[in-house]
Order: C-alpha cells, then sequence, then structure tokens
C-alpha cells in the first residue's frame, strides 16, 4: 500500500483537544454548509403555512396590542411620551430576537442527530446558522417597528431616535451571542436529561416578566424595590432598555448594566461551548 504523506489531505479531522475551542478557520471553509442551513431555516419553517413570512409580522403586532390593553390600558403602566404600543413593539422586537435564537438552539442535538451521525462538519455550523437565519425574522419585524414609528411621528407624537442608535447592530450581536451560549448549553444538557426540554418554554414565559420587555426598569425598582434587584441581575433587562433607549429616546442606559451584561454574555458564550464541545463526542449514544 502506498504511503501518503499528510501534505496531501485537503482536511485533518482530529479530537479537538480543548473543549474552548472555536476553529474559525474551520467555520470558513464550510461557509458553503453555513449558507446552505440559513436557507433551509428561512424556507422549511412556513413552507407549507398558508401566511407564510407574514407570521413574522403577526406575532409581536397581537403580542404588542396584547400588553398594552392589558398592561397599560388595564394595570395602568405608564410609558410617557411614547405610545404604548410603540413601546412595546420595540422590546418585543428585541425579546423575539434572543427567544428565538435560544429555543431553536436549545435543540440542535437532537434535532440534528441523524445529520451529526452520518456525517462530519463543524457541528457550530448548525446553531450558528440558527442565529443568523433569525436576523432575517429580526429585520422582519424592524421593518413593521420602522412603519408604526412613522406613523406616530406624522400623528404628532413626541418621539425620536437617539444617537446611540448607531451602536444597535452591536447590541444585537450581543443578544445573538447570549442567545447562541444558553441553546448550546442546554442543548447539550437536553441529551442527558430530556426534562430541559419540557421547561424551556415555561422557563422563558417567566424570564420575559423581570425582562423589562413590556415594563421600564425604573418603574419596577419604584413600585416593587423588593423584587427590584431580580430585574437588576437579569443581563436582559438592560438590552431591553438599552435597546429601547435608542430607538425611542427613553429610559437610559447603564454603563455599569452593560459591561456587567457583556460580562455575563461572554461567560455564558464559552460555558455553552465549553458544553457543546465536550457533547458532541458522545451525544449520539444518548440521543
Amino acid at each position: 500500500m502506498n504511503n501518503i504523506d499528510n501534505k496531501d489531505w485537503l482536511f485533518e479531522i482530529t479530537p479537538k483537544n480543548n473543549f474552548f475551542a472555536l476553529n474559525f478557520k474551520e467555520v470558513w471553509q464550510y461557509r458553503d454548509l453555513l449558507f446552505l442551513f440559513v436557507k433551509r431555516d428561512v424556507i422549511t419553517v412556513y413552507k407549507q403555512t398558508v401566511l407564510g413570512p407574514l407570521w413574522y409580522l403577526i406575532q409581536p403586532l397581537l403580542t404588542s396590542l396584547t400588553y398594552t390593553i392589558i398592561f397599560n390600558s388595564v394595570a395602568g403602566i405608564d410609558t410617557g411620551k411614547v405610545p404604548a404600543f410603540l413601546f412595546n413593539l420595540a422590546g418585543i422586537t428585541v425579546w423575539n430576537y434572543f427567544t428565538s435564537c435560544l429555543t431553536s438552539t436549545s435543540d440542535t442535538f437532537k434535532a440534528n442527530a441523524g445529520i451529526f451521525g452520518k456525517v462530519y462538519f463543524p457541528r457550530i455550523i448548525t446553531p450558528l446558522s440558527i442565529v443568523i437565519s433569525n436576523l432575517i425574522k429580526l429585520g422582519i419585524q424592524f421593518l413593521i417597528f420602522i412603519i408604526f414609528y412613522i406613523y406616530y411621528y406624522t400623528s404628532g407624537f413626541l418621539i425620536s431616535l437617539n444617537i446611540a442608535v448607531v451602536f444597535l447592530p452591536f447590541l444585537i450581536l450581543l443578544i445573538g451571542i447570549l442567545g447562541l451560549g444558553l441553546g448550546m448549553l442546554i442543548s447539550s444538557l437536553v441529551t442527558k436529561y430530556r426534562d430541559f426540554s419540557y421547561l424551556i418554554g415555561f422557563s422563558i414565559q417567566l424570564l420575559m416578566y423581570v425582562s423589562a420587555v413590556m415594563y421600564p426598569i425604573e418603574l419596577i425598582k419604584a413600585k416593587l424595590p423588593q423584587y427590584g434587584w431580580i430585574v437588576a441581575y437579569n443581563p436582559l433587562a438592560y438590552i431591553i432598555e438599552t435597546s429601547r433607549y435608542m430607538l425611542l429616546n427613553v429610559g437610559h442606559i447603564s454603563s455599569l448594566g452593560l459591561i456587567y451584561t457583556f460580562i455575563v454574555t461572554i461567560i455564558i458564550f464559552f460555558l455553552g461551548l465549553l458544553m457543546f464541545n465536550k457533547t458532541e463526542k458522545s451525544f449520539i449514544d444518548t440521543v
């Protein structure tokens, strides 16, 4: 048998020596597959639905309308000079991107076991494709936000963008990394403990109420100071509050809150990456 030198191989697949490894070069080599997964995620979700991508618009609109009626009209939460519907729509649009990234990536190993068991490619590509494809959904929902923003502005409401809105892409990136990290962490746990897959939907609903989606952070601190610390330690609350500050010029930016959010996000991402890389070696035996 002829001996083949290592340099004759195009790729060399070896076990990961470092559980924190994120091989960007390898991901780039498989970029065509990444884009293929993104296309798959976008097309197949609503392929056999009547309204198709319109569900991207219907869901935040109905949710914002419900929150406006319950929390603003009934509960009396004041949003100041900003129309309550627009206030809620801004928070829900950002929140939806996080939840979409989290719920979809949290099922990575279970949903792709058939592919993972047959062919090799960097497993991280699958959750990455979900985070990227959800940007398309986010873009569509931002479009409907802009339409309502223009409507309220031309109707005489005193609303304006803050100059800090130029940093909104960095905030979106932070949300994506946080959702990716949590999703990889939960996906790794689901391979052994199926209970997590049942708890995630319920947990997201609870998390939403302590993430300042439908109220300003300062309001909960003023009315319920004994529970204010729960919101204060929730990095998502600072992300949503900052996004509303950028888009509607209400509330304020907490520099310490954003630094805390950044640190927590990085820790969660690397913890999720650690668990993800460790689980991909043996998950096929437990899924």
